[in-house]
Formats: C-alpha cells, sequence, structure tokens
C-alpha cells in the first residue's frame, strides 16, 4: 500500500472514482461550469450562514469563464448552489428566477486581477444580518473545486470533508498553534488541522478536517478556546466523504500492474480495491453506486433516442437519425460501431437540454464512455453486471489521468476531456470482453495517443459543436484501442508516460484553443453568425 497522506496540514486527498472520474450526476452543458458551480455556491452560501442578501460575482477577464459563464451555466450554477440545490436537481435552469424571487442580489462583473487558474470565482456576500464575507474558488474540472481564499486567509476546501473553521483573533502565532495542538489532543476524530494566519494582525482561521459532523458538545469546547470569534461548519458537496490518513493502494498505472503481477485480479477488482480504500466503502457498496449510475445512463440515452428540445441551443435531435437508419440497413455496416454512434450523440443531445447525465469524466465528454460501453454491450447482449464492470475500470483510469494530469480544457484543450474519457472507455471495453488488467492499460494509453493535441473551440460558446462530433470521435477511438489490444499490437508508449505527455501538450496550447470561445472553429464566419443568432 502506498502511504498518500499522514500527519496533519493536509494539501489534496488521492483522486476518487466517484468524486473525481464516473460522476457528478449533473443537468447542464458543462461540469466545469455548472456542477462545479453549484458545488462553490453551496459552500459559499453554508459559509455566510442566514439569510443571503447580496452577492457580487467576478469573473477574471482574461480567464476562461469570462466569455462563457453565462452560455455554458456558471451563472445557474452558482445561484443555484446559492439557493441549496444540487447539481442534478431538475429547476436548476431557472435557478436565477428562484433567486430574484427570494429577493437574493445576485450581481457577475468581469474583472482585472491576478489568477493562477482559468476557471478562478471571487465572490463578496452579504446576508440580511450585515454580515460579509470573501472567498476566492476555482473550478478545477469534471466538477471538481477548490476554495482556496476565505477574506485574507489562503486554504483549502474540497468540499470532501465535513469542515468546522475557527475565526480567531487577538493572538499569537505560537498562542495560535499552541490551540491547534490542544485541539488534536482532545478531539481524536479529526483528520486533519490547518492554519492561516496573519501573524501581524493576530487574526486566523483553524480548519478541521473531518468524516463526520462533529458534535455539539465538540462544538461547545470549541467555543471556549481563547479568542475564538465564532465557528463555521460545513458540510461535504461530494458524493465520497475523504477519510483520516488515507491509503489507496496504487495511483497510477505502473504501480496498478506491479500490484496485478503480484497479486492478480480484473481491472473491475482493482478498481473497487481502490476506491474501498480511499472512503472506506464496501465492494457491495461501490457495485451498487456504479449500478445507479448506470441505471442513470441508460434512461438518459433513452430519452435521447427519442429526442429531446431546448431552446436556447444549436442542434436539434439527431441521434435518433443514426438508430432509424441502422434499423432500416441503410448505414455502411459496421456492428456495435453504429450503435456507438447513436447512443453517443443521445448521451450529448440530452446534456444539452439540460437532462439528468453522469459527467463522466466531464460533462463535455459525457458521451464517449455510456456510449462506448453500452452501445457495445447492447450489441453484445451483455447484462448489467458486466456493464458495471466496465464502468468501474474506466473509474481507475480516471483516477490515474486525475492523479497525474487533469480533466480541464480550460487547461489542457479538449483532449483532457474527450481524450481522458476515450483512454478510460478503452479500459471499459476490454474489461467488457473479458480482457486483463495490462490490455485495458495498454488500451487507455493508445486511444490517448491518439487523441493527443485535440483543442477546445466550442462554437457560440455552446457545447455541441464540434463537441458532438468529437465525443462519436472519442468513443469510436475506444473501440480501436481495444480491439487493437486485445489482437496484440504494441503500445509501445507506457499509460503514465502518455498521460505526462496530454498534460504537457495541453500547458502548451495557446490558451485561445483551450475553451475560450476565442479560437479553431469558434472564431469561423458561420460561428460568429451562429453566435449573433444565439442568446448571448
Amino acid at each position: 500500500m502506498i502511504l498518500i497522506k499522514a500527519g496533519d496540514f493536509i494539501k489534496k486527498q488521492p483522486a476518487s472514482i466517484f468524486n473525481d472520474a464516473i460522476g457528478p450526476i449533473m443537468r447542464g452543458p458543462s461540469s466545469s461550469h455548472v456542477a462545479a458551480s453549484v458545488r462553490i455556491g453551496n459552500l459559499a452560501r453554508q459559509l455566510i450562514g442566514g439569510r443571503l442578501k447580496n452577492v457580487v460575482i467576478e469573473f477574471e477577464r482574461q480567464g476562461a469563464i469570462a466569455p462563457t459563464y453565462h452560455t455554458q451555466g456558471t451563472d445557474i450554477g452558482l445561484a443555484a448552489g446559492l439557493l441549496g440545490l444540487q447539481p442534478d436537481d431538475q429547476t436548476l435552469p431557472i435557478s436565477l428566477e428562484k433567486a430574484r424571487e427570494e429577493n437574493i442580489g445576485i450581481k457577475f462583473k468581469i474583472t482585472d486581477f491576478i489568477a493562477d487558474h482559468p476557471n478562478t470565482i471571487k465572490m463578496m456576500l452579504a446576508n440580511q444580518k450585515g454580515e460579509k464575507i470573501n472567498l476566492r474558488a476555482i473550478s478545477v474540472g469534471g466538477g471538481l473545486i477548490e476554495i482556496n481564499k476565505i477574506d485574507e486567509f489562503s486554504l483549502l476546501i474540497c468540499g470532501d470533508f465535513y469542515e468546522t473553521l475557527l475565526f480567531y483573533s487577538g493572538i499569537t502565532s505560537k498562542e495560535a498553534k499552541k490551540i491547534v495542538e490542544q485541539i488534536k489532543k482532545e478531539i481524536k476524530e479529526i483528520a486533519y488541522i490547518d492554519l492561516s494566519e496573519n501573524s501581524k494582525q493576530g487574526q486566523g482561521i483553524i480548519n478541521l478536517k473531518s468524516s463526520s459532523k462533529l458534535s455539539p458538545s465538540k462544538i461547545l469546547w470549541l467555543q471556549k478556546l481563547k479568542n475564538i470569534l465564532y465557528i463555521k461548519q460545513l458540510a461535504p458537496v461530494m458524493p465520497v466523504v475523504s477519510i483520516k490518513d488515507c491509503i489507496v493502494p496504487y495511483n497510477t498505472a505502473s504501480k496498478i500492474l506491479s500490484y496485478w503481477e503480484k497479486d492478480g485480479g480484473e481491472l473491475w477488482e482493482l478498481a473497487a480495491l481502490y476506491e474501498s480504500s480511499r472512503g472506506k466503502l464496501t465492494q457491495a457498496k461501490i457495485f451498487s453506486k456504479m449500478g445507479e449510475i448506470v441505471n442513470i445512463l441508460k434512461s438518459s440515452i433513452k430519452t435521447g433516442l427519442k429526442g429531446t428540445f431546448y431552446q436556447d441551443r444549436i442542434l436539434g435531435p439527431q441521434a435518433w437519425l443514426i438508430e432509424k437508419a441502422n434499423r432500416e440497413n441503410k448505414l455502411i455496416p459496421g456492428g456495435a460501431l453504429n450503435h456507438i454512434i447513436a447512443f453517443t450523440m443521445a448521451m450529448m443531445e440530452v446534456k444539452s437540454s439540460m437532462g439528468l447525465i453522469v459527467a463522466a469524466p466531464t460533462a463535455g465528454s459525457c458521451g464517449v464512455i455510456p456510449g462506448a460501453i453500452l452501445g457495445t454491450a447492447q450489441y453484445m447482449n451483455l447484462d448489467d453486471d458486466k456493464i458495471i464492470k466496465a464502468m468501474l475500470a474506466s473509474g481507475i483510469i480516471g483516477v490515474f489521468i486525475s492523479e497525474q494530469a487533469t480533466f480541464s480544457a480550460e487547461v489542457c484543450g479538449c483532449q483532457a476531456e474527450c481524450g481522458a474519457a476515450s483512454a478510460m472507455a478503452a479500459a471499459g471495453l476490454v474489461q467488457l470482453i473479458g480482457g486483463n488488467v495490462k490490455q485495458g492499460i495498454d488500451a487507455a494509453s493508445i486511444a490517448l495517443q491518439n487523441m493527443l493535441g485535440l483543442i477546445c473551440d466550442p462554437v457560440a460558446n455552446r457545447v455541441e459543436v464540434p463537441c458532438l462530433g468529437k465525443n462519436v470521435m472519442a468513443a469510436t477511438n475506444a473501440f480501436a484501442a481495444a480491439n487493437m489490444i486485445i489482437s496484440g499490437v504494441d503500445v509501445v508508449i507506457p499509460l503514465d508516460e502518455t498521460i505526462k505527455a496530454m498534460y504537457d501538450v495541453g500547458v502548451s496550447l495557446p490558451a485561445e484553443l483551450r475553451c475560450t470561445g476565442r479560437g479553431g472553429l469558434s472564431t469561423t464566419e458561420t460561428a460568429l453568425k451562429i453566435m449573433g443568432k444565439m442568446k448571448s
């Protein structure tokens, strides 16, 4: 087993299949914009407490959110979170109207400030009591988030722990550290303690992270500590809560291969072992959670094939055309491929109509994994048990990508979304047909190798064109990669090296080609005409 983190002062927990790779369950065109914003808004709501009055939200002018915050749903996501809604709430599209009905003033501003990440959000919140608080947050990609600043204090909240924030004033740095030691001795269930302070002013925040909410008696004890002004408790917003001293068996492809060579097992079993170690979940619970996700995916595809409608989008329903032409034998014979194309398109169309989807690993690439795995499973008449195992195998590949790179197109282009999804799907397909762990890992590498350099250039800042075609390409690429490896084709470049190459390529791409709507197809004459016709 590999010790990922022990002791105090946590920075970031290991990736989780359900937190990072297969999920969130959500509505909306973009997990970076909608699901992440809901989670940030939810934590901000908990942080300010009381009845909200005004919220001012700022996006950095040169960042990726400024040109896309309305068209990709950052605004409705933040409003939904501030209202206490979840990413899958069916009323999410009208969250701004609901906020107005509750007399919450929400103002969006594009300003100039220094931001280390293109998806940085600044918020100032005030409640009816006149209390105010400022925070800075990042949408990391795939619905993952970080709150890295509250008022002037730097800290890290990722939404995967119960957080107890102790705001103090009037004590020295030495006294603050003594308080931390007192807390460690008194409250054993705390996983980590982080101290953010301004020693000159004698102010700061002591951040206690735990896997369960601290009891009222513990809070009462904390309130009696010297110079504690007030305490805020935040509930997690991620599906898998993190644990103390988290130890996982592997966090790279090379390490899982070493484990498999020694102890054996199928890729889905090693994925379940990882997730069990990550969040203390039983294999039965993990299987059940993935089964629920599979049911959502099947329902979404069924809905998409019937045809979906949404006013503010570029493309109408088209997946049914592929399905119909395939039934009528009008298509070039493709076996499972034609099912994959139809299923992938169906998922994307549900996403574009604000229907219920699973971002796997992102909403912008949500068609790839279910399209490839469920399309192939239908053609081969395979049961849900095999589909669930294939999804788990996909999930562990997503963990390795999350640990070593990113799912954010704003950071690394569409290769980090559709490319990552293609790699995950390839491993899932190998699992689906009974391949071994090495074959699954190698199929993922070939699939990702084929997608390096893929840019993100959404037309009219909608996640539709060319996203639909890129999802189809990624799903069929996964199919090809899986068959290549099963046939014995040489992978040449190991998966970990391919992931590193993907990241290096991504950060080398110009910002115009990383989901800003400032390059590629986004700036063609036709795209600009479409932009003029759409809602701004």
